[in-house]
């Protein structure tokens, strides 16, 4: 405050020269404590956000190596040879692993023998055996490790001297160890359950089960070179909607020399028509990124035609531009520009717009599980009023308060958003809100605080791939764990055009079938 004077003018004109001069003084003072309030509600509202949103604290030095090496040797085994582990003694890299280790003894024994006949089918005479090659095999039976021996007696003919033998069944790693049940489950742990391999190997340990993480990482990314294919058909089937669901999310990427990681992203598509009584089962498909670059996405859906639900992620413009593709924004995230209001300042208004979003959600669930053209109906009727009384009363309240805001953020946002919700009205094949997509991130998030980064652009393809098939299996109901098992023990043999059957929904139905007989 300007301090006072302990000499007052004796003219009028003097006194009225010194009030002026106070009242500009005032002025600027008034404009002061105008951006104070304003820098402090700014402030505030990002301190609340932060609360809300802050992670549990950060991992050890050690987790952090562990994790930066495991991320690493995924990364290499989508092309490099096949690992110590996955082949013979005699072919392995001395380099890369050491000798490989017997199973322990303690593990139950299931012996499979595969015999050549009693008869040579050269000459038709009787065979003799000579002696037997004994594959083992480690399996993994929900709860417990078994050891699977394949026998091969060598087998030789009384009369020609020809030696015959069976042939080694195809097996998901070509001469490696583990089983499909024991793929599945190191996979499922690690995506599903957000579970580290170096944390599994040490759980392995206690059962006794000498399986280096290395090892393990080998496994995923032989895994996921394998079951590509699969992930390719699921991503077909998600192009081939009328509508669906787009997202992503930040993932840290080693950066070699860097010494550090740099931002790479994880995109997430999803085809759902459940609420509609659509005929195609659900499914997710994922795809990593080094960027978020508006060119990743274009890349991705370069043969899908149809609609869109999505943020306003200005990289996705070039897509809705090129007429393919009908943009269907989110009022989820218009509500919550508003919850992020009233939390951090409790305003009166942005509690009025969060009762009036909810009372279209209250709509949403009446049409819920109805077909397209009685949602459509229901909508018109109740919904639309609704609607545009809400963008009517945004539009009210934004003179009233400061346009600096966040309130007034948050009310502009809306009214921008909302002319992209509009659609929604009219088609009974779109949602209000583009929560199918965000849902398919929560598995990604809770992952990213355990695994913490890709290893390069290779091991976040390969997270990419199992996510794809993990998060389409649950999408339908599905156990992952028991649906990979099945598949990765018959996908090696399986023709690639006929890939479609190994997908999640050919598989529910015949475990149903299979359970009813």
């Amino acid at each position: 405050m300007p301090e006072a004077s302990s000499e007052l003018p004796e003219t009028v004109a003097g006194l009225q020269a010194m009030i002026g001069v106070r009242d500009e003084k005032l002025a600027i003072f008034e404009t002061e404590i105008r951006a104070r309030d304003y820098q402090i509600e700014k402030l505030k509202h990002e301190l609340a956000g932060l609360r809300r949103h802050r992670f549990g604290s950060k991992s050890e030095a050690l987790d952090q190596l562990e994790l930066t090496l495991e991320e690493q040797e995924i990364a290499s085994a989508v092309d490099a040879p096949i690992a110590d582990d996955a082949a013979s003694e005699a072919e392995a890299a001395p380099k890369r692993k050491p000798r490989r280790k017997p199973l322990p003894g303690h593990l139950h024994r299931n012996d499979q023998i595969l015999s050549s006949g009693e008869e040579c089918s050269a000459c038709g005479g009787s065979l003799k055996t000579l002696g037997e090659d004994v594959t083992e095999e480690l399996e993994y039976i929900p709860g417990r490790f078994v050891v699977n021996r394949i026998i091969r007696p060598r087998m030789a003919c009384s009369c020609c001297d020809a030696i015959c033998q069976s042939p080694l069944p195809s097996r998901p790693i070509d001469k490696g160890r583990p089983g499909p049940g024991l793929l599945a489950h190191v996979l499922v742990n690690k995506y599903a359950d957000h579970l580290p391999l170096y944390r599994q190997s040490q759980i392995f340990e206690r059962e006794g089960i000498d399986l280096d993480r290395s090892t393990l990482a080998d496994w995923v990314g032989k895994s996921a070179t394998l079951l590509e294919p699969l992930a390719d058909a699921i991503q077909r089937h998600v192009l081939a909607g009328q509508a669906i669901f787009a997202d992503d999310t930040p993932v840290n990427m080693l950066s070699p020399g860097a010494g550090k990681t740099k931002t790479a992203r994880l995109w997430a598509y999803v085809r759902d028509e459940r609420p509609w009584r659509g005929d195609a089962p659900p499914a997710a498909f994922y795809r990593f990124s080094r960027d978020r670059k508006g060119e990743q996405p274009t890349e991705h859906l370069k043969d899908y035609k149809g609609w869109m639900h999505a943020d306003g992620y200005s990289g996705f413009n070039d897509l809705y531009r090129s007429g393919r593709v009908c943009e269907v924004a989110c009022m989820a995230h218009v509500r919550r520009k508003f919850v992020d209001v009233f939390k951090s300042q409790g305003l009166a208004i942005a509690e009025e717009a969060i009762k009036r979003i909810a009372a279209l959600y209250g709509i949403e669930k009446e049409a819920r599980s109805q077909p397209p053209e009685d949602r459509a109906a229901i909508r018109q009727e109740k919904a639309k009023p609704l609607f545009d009384e809400l963008e009517i009363w945004l539009g009210a309240q934004l003179p009233k308060i400061s346009g600096k805001s966040e309130l007034a953020k948050a009310i502009r946002y809306a009214l921008t958003r909302m002319k992209k919700v509009r659609p929604y009205l009219d088609h009974g094949i779109l949602e209000l809100d583009n929560n199918s997509a965000e849902r398919s991130m929560r598995g990604v998030a809770v992952g990213r605080k355990n695994w913490l980064f890709a290893g390069s652009e290779a091991g976040g393809k390969s997270a990419a791939i199992v996510y794809t098939l993990i998060e389409t299996a649950k999408l339908n109901g599905v156990d992952p764990q028991a649906w990979l098992t099945d598949t990765l023990a018959r996908i090696a043999d399986h023709k690639i055009t006929r890939i479609d059957e190994l997908l999640p929904w050919p598989y529910a139905a015949s475990a149903a079938k299979s359970a009813a007989a």
